[in-house]
């Protein structure tokens, strides 16, 4: 098939030269043009008439309207008239143009009927990765097909202050400046970063708006915004009423670098290189002989110890359950040796110690046991004085001292390699120390019930289905929650102390400083001194109450609350549906009575073309600014959405280019559409081609063959796509899209149209080729918007009579009518086409060569293949003047190849026309000679049993592979020989 590019060239020379194809005026489609002068398709037919009449008569008057509409707009659109390919510097003029519009903002005019989605916000130190590029796509993607559906639409977006981030970021360019945090004191150091996030933060934004995303970035939040710092203290205030917030000691993540508890979300776990230590532990009151090994990959840890565990069915030491165990190096300290379900017999001797203070594990069996905590650490990583002579050590160093100590008293066994599992901080890469430290916890049960019950209520819909029993196991085995961190920068706890009180029995909750100092003089007297705690809360908690606290809340009487809230969908990467999702459903009927959406849409990661999780170290890292600069952002976006929910994404750079060529195909179906439209002032030409109404059954049943096959497609494919959006299958959608568009549109209507609009001397039929390009094309634009919504909107401007920008006009309404018969009809066009092209490419016939043909089949079929003759001759490359239509084949048959194309439809083409038979006989004799002496070669190879026997099995395997592929091309090329000798007689 001629691909649409390479048939422009000779189109257009064509177009020029025809009456009923003239270009458009210039001024129609220049950069000036204005939206304000353009109409929509709807109005056109009852305002067209008048409007181009006058035109006509008042041309003078019309150009300097015109002028004046152009400066308002200048340079913010291009035409494909005037461009070769879409220019990918014009996206963020574009941005610009729909945001200075106003058609990211909501409009409070269409009814009641919603579409909500809150951004996930992104780290305030942020910059684009992938994995934004991925929810933004996809977000947009929603909102932009919800506002083309009429539905009142609102993308409120934000960053988050990213406490521990934020706080690094900032100490490092002190500490470049030779300023410790310290020196400086809290208050000074917060204006220091409240300095530093007006000059960098709104990075991510701006990269963020790179990629088209239409928020309403007048709503835009930031979680220390004061509106949302308000909701985070009543909040707090409100749980603590409920008795669902208190202060204990308990064992949390610990980061000694940056000396705060850190949440599970920010503790990253890799495979690394260790070592497995075995020890031995003196079973007291016993012999020498008496003693249990452990096993375990931190030593350091045994000054911790409460417990030596065994399997209560290990029988290797059921005789010294209920005794006690001499932990080493702690001069005698005596442990018991207890039996528990929960050691594993197979890992290491079977032997477990038990450090509740420095374990997770070991912790919660601790609790359950009624067992002591015992802690060794310092909160600097540091051994505390606990650990006796190692006191002061760091854990590191400790762990070496400890081991040659033990060597030296016997008690060492002996140490081997062993692959840890080692939590490490996601911000600064240190390794996490399990630490008992006295924190604020969230009691989480009572909400997590609540929280459960949405899902299987139906209140709450999570997307892909399996998550949802991710989502149930987690909340039924979830554990209380720790929101205190020591850091400056964040909401500060609001908890005042009482100067000379028990700071766990005599604190004030409160909203503020001046609420929390009126309780204290009402409790204590006027005479009382307060102080703030000093930890700030953990970010995810500002971050649950985000669907919310953004709109208003806790005003209920909020505009925006009462408007949007609850908000539609939350979309966001399914790592992250504990840490937040489930914190924001919790949060969410907690404070508001609602679930905070209706929809929970998880996407998976990024990875790189061999399936591998993008790092720096991999150097496999793909920047979305520095893809965009070098594919453009609608390849990039169609790219990404193209995965499934939940499921990871392979992008590669042959992923972008292909997408790339699609945003070029786009561009040159745009030219093609407008370089084969009437003139503007042709009124009679414009009646004509606006007169076709296709939504009406009736007209639509009346095209001709290809127009009546491709409109029909096209409002199926309306239908399928409008479904794939709604069930959020975005993937489905987007290759609907563009099979429709490359296959149907682009190769087989396109090239169809062709006879009509430079073959055809039938005026009428023009006008419906013209009518049916653009309205098709038209459509397409429409549903790929939501995509790809630069490149649709550009070609949109340029085409005839736009009232509105494309992001804001109605989506195609369905059902529409279509013509199932008329597709099969069209289809066997296309399988007699397919038959007549393979068959010249068998025959190597020189593309530009017109060969006659004779169809046959019954008469119904004839009927409406002869009707397409000029379409089948364009196709096919045949000879118009020579094409026979019959019932029964021709009197050469013998001497035409012979092609069935489906039941009831074969052709026969001349041989003669094709080749030169004299020619083909003698090239099809010397390639016969040659694959019979391969194919000879290779068999005296596979009946050489020393061959046979002694090359490696791969390699005789690939010679009978070889051999029988060779046959098979001897015995097609004999066959091919023999048909040729039948047509014409050969001379002895």
């Amino acid at each position: 098939m001629t691909s649409l590019q390479s048939g422009f060239s000779a189109s257009f020379l064509l177009s020029s030269s025809c009456s009923s194809c003239q270009r458009f005026s210039p001024l129609l489609f220049s950069q000036r043009r204005c939206s304000n002068f353009i109409l929509s398709r709807r109005h056109l037919n009852r305002r067209l008439k008048p409007r181009l009449r006058h035109a006509v008569t008042e041309n003078s008057k019309l150009d300097c309207k015109r002028k004046s509409r152009a400066a308002a707009e200048d340079g913010v659109f291009t035409s494909p008239e005037e461009a070769k390919s879409f220019d990918l510097s014009s996206e963020e003029r574009i941005y610009k143009w729909w945001e200075s519009q106003g058609y990211f903002k909501p409009k409070f005019d269409r009814g009641s009927d919603t579409f909500v989605v809150s951004m996930p916000p992104p780290n305030v130190t942020g910059s684009l990765h992938m994995g934004h590029a991925m929810f933004v796509t996809l977000e947009d993607i929603m909102v932009r097909y919800h506002r083309m559906k009429g539905r009142d639409t609102l993308w409120l977006p934000g960053t988050d202050h990213a406490g521990i981030a934020t706080q690094l970021v900032v100490e490092r360019m002190l500490a470049s400046e030779g300023i410790k945090r310290a020196e400086l004191g809290r208050d000074e150091f917060v204006q220091r970063v409240w300095e530093w996030k007006k000059k960098y933060g709104g990075t991510i934004t701006n990269q963020i708006k790179r990629l088209g995303a239409s928020c309403d970035w007048t709503r835009e939040h930031f979680t220390l915004d004061e509106q949302l710092s308000r909701a985070v203290m009543e909040a707090f205030v409100r749980l603590h009423e409920k008795g669902l917030i208190y202060r204990g000691s308990y064992l949390v993540n610990w980061s000694p670098n940056l000396q705060t508890a850190v949440s599970d979300l920010e503790v990253e776990y890799s495979e690394e290189p260790g070592t497995l230590y075995y020890i031995k532990y003196r079973v007291a009151g016993g012999s020498r002989s008496d003693f249990l090994t452990i096993a375990t990959t931190r030593p350091e840890t045994l000054f911790g110890d409460v417990a030596v565990a065994v399997h209560p069915k290990d029988e290797r030491y059921s005789k010294y359950i209920g005794m006690m165990a001499i932990v080493p190096m702690t001069y005698g300290r005596h442990v018991p040796i207890i039996s528990d379900k929960y050691v594993d017999k197979d890992f290491g001797t079977g032997v477990l110690k038990i450090s509740p203070g420095h374990d997770h594990n070991d912790y919660l069996l601790a609790r359950k046991l009624g067992l002591p905590i015992l802690n060794v650490m310092n909160k600097d990583g540091t051994l505390n004085d606990v650990a006796g002579l190692f006191c002061g050590l760091d854990r590191f160093e400790a762990r070496k001292k400890l081991w040659s100590d033990l060597e030296e008293t016997g008690l060492a066994v002996k140490k081997e390699p062993h692959t840890l599992r080692v939590p490490r901080s996601q911000r600064g890469g240190e390794v996490i120390e399990p630490l008992v430290s006295t924190q604020w916890f969230v009691t989480m049960e009572p909400l997590a019930e609540k929280a459960l019950h949405a899902v299987e209520k139906g209140d709450l819909t999570i997307i892909p289905e399996r998550f949802e029993k991710i989502y149930k196991h987690w909340l039924s085995n979830i554990k209380d929650w720790c929101i205190s961190r020591q850091l400056w920068w964040g909401h500060r706890i609001p908890v005042w102390y009482v100067v000379g009180k028990d700071l766990d029995e005599e604190f004030i909750v409160a909203r503020s400083a001046d609420e929390a100092l009126e309780k204290a003089h009402e409790k204590y007297g006027k005479d009382v001194e307060i102080y703030q705690d000093p930890d700030v809360l953990d970010t995810w908690f500002s971050s649950a109450l985000w669907p919310f606290s953004t709109l208003g809340w806790p005003d209920d009487s909020a505009e925006d609350f009462k408007k949007f809230y609850p908000t539609t969908m939350l979309e966001t990467g399914h790592d992250i549906l504990f840490f937040w999702v489930a914190r924001m459903v919790m949060m969410g009927i907690e404070f508001t009575g609602s679930v905070p959406f209706s929809y929970v849409y998880l996407h998976g990661l990024i990875r790189d073309s061999q399936g591998r999780k993008m790092s720096k170290t991999l150097g496999n890292v793909i920047d979305p600014i520095d893809t965009i600069k070098e594919f453009g952002t609608d390849a990039l976006r169609f790219s990404l959405a193209l995965g499934t929910a939940g499921q990871d994404l392979n992008l590669s750079t042959e992923r972008l280019t292909a997408n790339k060529a699609f945003t070029n195909k786009l561009w040159n179906a745009g030219k093609f559409v407008l370089q084969n439209l009437p003139r503007e002032n042709d009124i009679s030409s414009w009646e004509k081609i606006l007169a076709h109404q296709f939504d009406k059954e009736e007209f639509t049943l009346g095209l001709p063959l290809p127009e009546c096959w491709v409109v029909s497609q096209l409002h199926m494919l309306i239908d399928s796509v409008s479904l794939s959006y709604d069930k959020f299958f975005f993937g489905d959608a987007g290759r609907e899209i563009y099979d429709f568009f490359w296959s149907d549109f682009a190769d087989w209507y396109i090239e169809a149209s062709k006879a009509r609009l430079y073959h055809s001397g039938n005026g009428s039929t023009a006008s419906v080729a013209q009518s049916v390009l653009l309205y098709v094309f038209e459509n397409v634009l429409m549903l790929l918007h939501p995509f790809m919504p630069f490149v649709t909107e550009e070609l949109w401007q340029a085409l005839p009579y736009r009232k509105e920008a494309l992001m804001v006009s109605a989506w195609p309404r369905t059902p529409l009518p279509r013509h199932s018969n008329s597709i099969k009809k069209f289809e066997n066009l296309q399988a007699l086409t397919r038959a007549i092209r393979n068959a010249r490419a068998e025959y190597s016939v020189e593309p530009a060569k017109r060969i006659s043909a004779t169809i046959v089949g019954s008469d119904e079929v004839i009927r409406y293949i002869s009707e397409e003759m000029e379409v089948l001759a364009l196709l096919s490359r045949l000879d118009a003047q020579n094409i026979r239509f019959t019932d029964s084949p021709p009197g050469d048959a013998n001497q035409s190849v012979h092609l069935v194309a489906s039941e009831g439809l074969e052709a026969y083409l001349p041989l003669a026309d094709m080749v030169d038979i004299s020619l083909e006989l003698a090239r099809l004799s010397k390639r016969l000679s040659k694959l019979q002496t391969e194919y000879d070669g290779l068999s005296t190879r596979l009946c050489s049993s020393q061959f046979v026997d002694k090359a490696p099995e791969d390699v005789v395997r690939g010679v009978r592979e070889k051999a029988a592929e060779t046959e098979e091309k001897i015995i097609l090329t004999k066959n091919r020989l023999a048909f040729l000798k039948s047509t014409v007689p050969v001379p002895k």
